[in-house]
């Protein structure tokens, strides 16, 4: 019988944020807040955080989640979500999510899971969103990503595409996408995946997805408004407050 699972890979260590995970927002630790959202998604069997440290492990513990203990030394957070979900059968639909976004939106990871569960045919999914700036689109750190017809991934890169050969790039053309950072593994190619090495194009442009495609892989790409609102640095931490007291006003 096919699963879904979500797993949320979870490391202490951050050169910009040591003990991200444990940091309170709103009297939680952050990792409690993502744990809450991705469970209110309807499509999964099951929510695991892989980690690696026993502090991260012991908070889940504290809240009742359920975390799984995985070397320090994985090459990835993929690995990481691959370990912590094993054993995989090849039907299987592995949700990697996010450890740094407690605003996730749950319908996301619904839409990504039902999308996977209906065609067979996609080895994974993620999604986009539209850019909104040129500082954006610009930006080595916002990762671009653009379409096929039925919104297969063709490329991923840190670097503005399309390029409009003629005259600057038109945001309002729709083609100018971001790609946020989750991701839909069907079982069998999470195993393929994790057992091939980094691939050329995923060592220059340092993105994992770019080894998938190398691999032949077709990837879904959901398109979605919501940006994603994540935690970088401490001063990212009140920014996420205010909209979670926002929220709460309004409820």
């Amino acid at each position: 019988m096919m699963r879904t699972i979500g797993v949320i890979p979870s490391r202490y260590g951050s050169t910009r944020f040591p003990g991200k995970p444990l940091c309170m927002i709103c009297g939680k630790p952050m990792i409690q807040w993502v744990v809450e959202a991705v469970g209110r998604a309807k499509e999964l069997d099951e929510v695991i955080v892989a980690t690696d440290d026993e502090r991260i492990a012991s908070a889940v513990g504290a809240f009742g989640g359920k975390a799984v203990m995985t070397p320090s030394d994985l090459p990835s957070g993929t690995d990481r979500v691959a370990m912590a979900a094993a054993p995989v059968a090849d039907d299987d639909i592995v949700i990697n999510i996010q450890g740094d976004e407690p605003l996730i939106d749950p319908e996301l990871i619904d839409a990504l899971a039902t999308r996977m569960a209906g065609d067979k045919a996609w080895s994974m999914a993620t999604a986009a969103c539209p850019i909104a700036s040129m500082d954006d689109l610009e930006a080595r750190t916002v990762v671009k990503v653009v379409l096929a017809a039925d919104d297969a991934a063709l490329y991923f890169s840190r670097l503005p595409i399309p390029c409009r050969r003629d005259g600057p790039q038109d945001l309002a053309s729709g083609l100018y996408l971001r790609h946020l950072g989750i991701y839909a593994y069907r079982g069998a190619f999470l195993k393929k995946f994790v057992a091939a090495p980094p691939s050329p194009l995923e060592k220059t442009e340092s993105l994992e997805q770019l080894r998938a495609l190398e691999m032949g892989a077709k990837i879904l790409v959901i398109r979605t408004e919501d940006t994603g609102v994540g935690v970088d640095t401490p001063e990212d931490v009140p920014r996420i407050e205010a909209v979670l007291h926002e929220r709460e006003r309004n409820v």
